[in-house]
C-alpha cells in the first residue's frame, strides 16, 4: 500500500498559540486612548476653568447682564460677501472675540445708534481691545450710505443670507434678530446676547461683562489671528 492508500489519520493537532503581541494590542490600544483623552482634558482646562469662573463662581458677586446661551453654538459653515462683493467664509472669523449686530445695509436711526454703541463699548476695554472684533452682518442687499462708511473702518462688515443668520442665531425673523447684540467666543461658539436698545448705563454693563470674560480667558486666549 503505498503512503497515498493510508486512510487520514484522525490525530488532533493543537491549535497555534497566540503571538505574545496580538495579546497586547487591545491593552496598547486603551492605553492610547486614555492617553489621548489626558492630553485633551490638559489642552481644554484652561479654557473650562475660565468659563467656570464667569458662570459659576461669578468674580466679585457682580450679575450678568448678558443672557447665556446653553448650548452655544458654532458659526456656521456658510459664506458671506465683504462690501467689495468678496466671498468670505464665517468661519475664518474665529480666534477673536466678536461683538456682533445685525441690520439692513440702509442702517436707519436705530442702526446707527446701535453702531454707535457697539463701537463705544468696544473701545472702553482699553489695552483688551486687540482681541476683539466689532462686526457688523448685513442681512440684505441695501446699500450702506456712503457717509456712514468712515465711522464703520474699524469695523468688518459682511453680507449674510438671512437664512443662515436665524439658523445660527436662532431668531424668527430678521427683526428679531436686530434685537440683540451678539457675542462669540473665539472658538467660534456663540455664547451670549445683550439687548441692543442701550443707553449709557446698560452700555457700561455690557461693557463689565465683555471684561469679565477676557480676564477669565486670558491664559489661553491671546490677541488677534
Amino acid at each position: 500500500m503505498t503512503d497515498h492508500d493510508h486512510p487520514l489519520s484522525m490525530t488532533v493537532h493543537s491549535m497555534p498559540e497566540p503571538a505574545v503581541g496580538d495579546q497586547q494590542d487591545p491593552a496598547r490600544t486603551r492605553k492610547g486612548r486614555v492617553w489621548m483623552l489626558i492630553v485633551f482634558l490638559i489642552c481644554a482646562a484652561p479654557v473650562v476653568a475660565s468659563y467656570f469662573t464667569y458662570y459659576v463662581i461669578q468674580p466679585k458677586g457682580d450679575p450678568r447682564f448678558g443672557e447665556l446661551i446653553q448650548p452655544s453654538r458654532g458659526l456656521p459653515d456658510a459664506v458671506a460677501t465683504d462690501l467689495q462683493a468678496q466671498y468670505v467664509s464665517l468661519v475664518t472669523l474665529r480666534k477673536q472675540w466678536l461683538l456682533i449686530s445685525v441690520g439692513s445695509g440702509a442702517c436707519d436711526a436705530a442702526c446707527q445708534e446701535r453702531l454707535y454703541f457697539q463701537r463705544q463699548i468696544l473701545a472702553g476695554l482699553g489695552k483688551e481691545r486687540d482681541r476683539t472684533e466689532w462686526v457688523w452682518l448685513v442681512h440684505d442687499e441695501q446699500a450702506v450710505p456712503p457717509e456712514l462708511l468712515p465711522g464703520l473702518k474699524e469695523a468688518t462688515i459682511l453680507r449674510v443670507k438671512p437664512s443662515d443668520l436665524m439658523s445660527w442665531f436662532q431668531a424668527p425673523s430678521t427683526n428679531e434678530l436686530e434685537n440683540h447684540f451678539y457675542l462669540v467666543d473665539p472658538m467660534g461658539e456663540w455664547m451670549m446676547r445683550f439687548p441692543s436698545q442701550l443707553d449709557k448705563a446698560s452700555a457700561l454693563k455690557v461693557r463689565k461683562d465683555l471684561e469679565r470674560l477676557l480676564r477669565a480667558s486670558s491664559s489661553w486666549d491671546t490677541a488677534g489671528r
